[in-house]
């Protein structure tokens, strides 16, 4: 294939990203015992991180957001969202994870089936199909 083709090039190439939300309640004394500037210095050291005002599932901060490389969505994966990341063990092994190569590439530790969670848009969508009505959590 040619130069920037889904299957080569620098978009083949690139890299699982993390978002990390830091707003009205992750990464704030809402949660206490953290060190947020520590856990997001942590993940940096593994994989590109974007800090993100609020994320809407302001019930699971710490909510960081593992978003698949361009291989990984080559290969079907989603972003995978991950709710009261709150302890270093959390982080390490989402840096674990990422390292390996990230969704679609590598797959997920069972210790990470513990914090995922539901992005709000799919909790609305959720609600609508079940004919339950309000904002979501």
């Amino acid at each position: 294939m040619g130069k920037g083709s889904p299957v080569d090039g620098p978009v083949a190439s690139a890299p699982c990203r993390v978002v990390v939300c830091r707003d009205c309640c992750c990464g704030s004394p809402k949660v206490p015992g953290v060190d947020h500037a520590e856990q997001t210095a942590r993940l940096g050291e593994a994989v590109a991180v974007r800090v993100s005002t609020c994320l809407d599932v302001c019930d699971q901060a710490n909510v960081i957001v593992v978003q698949p490389s361009a291989a990984g969505r080559a290969a079907g994966a989603r972003p995978v969202w991950l709710g009261l990341v709150n302890d270093p063990d959390a982080t390490e092994d989402i840096v674990a994870w990422v390292r390996a190569g990230g969704p679609g590439i590598a797959p997920r530790p069972a210790i990470l089936d513990l914090y995922a969670c539901t992005p709000p848009r799919r909790r609305a969508t959720s609600r609508v199909a079940s004919g339950q009505r309000g904002s979501p959590g």
